[in-house]
């Protein structure tokens, strides 16, 4: 594999990272009609997760565990997008972080990445098996 195809999933990591914190973000601003647009970022998340990983697997042909990682990169990073979000928030509203806030730094990431990896490879192996 060329170098450029090892690097392009930087990029697309970043990117699909932005997308979870955006959604995150913007589909809780409704206040009427919540259960609906949590549902919404659900399922827009999950589509964007499920791109992802084709994307690594037929565009880039990243074996499952590389595809999991840059999966569960892309999801961590997400994580440690609102949590910023949430601390910037809490800052605006009383002129301070509380602990919580700086310990969400590392715990969202941590406790989104995992599942999202072993979801990743599993779901890397099946389309390694299916798609030859």
């Amino acid at each position: 594999m060329d170098t450029s195809r090892q690097q392009n999933w930087i990029p697309a990591a970043l990117f699909v990272g932005f997308v979870y914190a955006l959604v995150g973000r913007l589909f809780a601003l409704p206040t009427d009609h919540a259960h609906f647009w949590r549902l919404a970022a659900w399922l827009v998340s999950g589509l964007a997760f499920a791109t992802h990983i084709t994307y690594e697997h037929i565009r880039l042909g990243h074996r499952p565990g590389v595809l999991a990682l840059h999966a569960a990169i892309a999801v961590a990073l997400g994580a440690f997008g609102l949590a910023v979000a949430g601390a910037l928030h809490s800052f605006w509203a009383t002129s301070s972080i509380r602990p919580l806030w700086l310990l969400a730094l590392v715990a969202w990431p941590a406790f989104t990445a995992v599942p999202a990896f072993l979801v990743a490879f599993i779901a890397g192996a099946i389309l390694t098996r299916v798609v030859r």
